[in-house]
């Protein structure tokens, strides 16, 4: 009997310090990232003027949203509050030195206010690869969108350094035709954006990035 008492006591003993340890231990939170889209287009002033309901715009949707993409972007892998990685690839574009952004807006299943929200590329007026990070709780009207229901489409839309769109332009020919790229990859609240997991991209050094300065005009519809 005395030998069993103190195996109870001894094990009484270590029942305060390892509760204690799983308190203090630190939590684990998954990381992970994925594509939301990956669309390569061809953009004519007249696909401009005649995009609807809303001109200027490119509309992403269907099966080309990742069909695998969560309904609650909250949990159980929380997206709402991580970064959105933007790569922008122009293949094609007028020789004009004309900078060019796009709007990349979220459209809800549900929103709340104004009902959607928008993060940018950055202005671009040449050829090449263009990439940059975006916080998901900073980009314009991003509590527009109700997160744990999900994201229903991508608007795109178009336009020149100064966020007015590229149809109502009295020289188009300084913005179409062009033909670019765009991938977007979301990436979970504390972790880091890994080129590597992407499929079909080089992972080569992007192109120099346009001044980044003056973007808040980039991201409204």
């Amino acid at each position: 009997m005395t030998g069993i008492r103190s195996v109870r006591a001894a094990l009484a003993g270590l029942a305060l310090p390892l509760a204690l340890a799983l308190i203090a231990a630190p939590t684990v939170v998954r990381a992970d990232q994925f594509v939301l889209f990956d669309v390569t287009f061809t953009f004519t002033k007249q696909d401009a003027d005649n995009s609807r309901p809303s001109q200027s715009h490119y509309y992403v949707k269907g099966l080309n949203v990742n069909p695998k993409r969560p309904v609650d972007w909250t949990s159980p892998v929380d997206y709402r509050n991580g970064t959105v990685h933007i790569r922008t690839e122009v293949l094609e574009m007028p020789d004009s030195g004309e900078p060019v952004q796009w709007s990349l807006c979220y459209i809800p299943n549900h929103g709340q206010g104004n009902g959607y929200g928008c993060a940018g590329t950055d202005r671009y007026s040449k050829k090449g690869v263009y990439e940059k990070e975006v916080k998901m709780t900073e980009f314009w009207q991003n509590q527009g969108i109700i997160w744990t229901e999900g994201i229903k489409q991508m608007d795109l839309v178009m336009k020149d350094k100064d966020g007015n769109k590229t149809h109502t332009r009295p020289d188009p020919e300084k913005f179409f035709p062009t033909k670019v790229r765009i991938t977007m990859i979301q990436v979970s609240a504390g972790s880091k954006y890994d080129p590597k997991l992407v499929p079909n991209i080089p992972h080569d050094r992007p192109a120099d990035r346009a001044a980044a300065a003056g973007n808040a005009n980039c991201c409204s519809k």
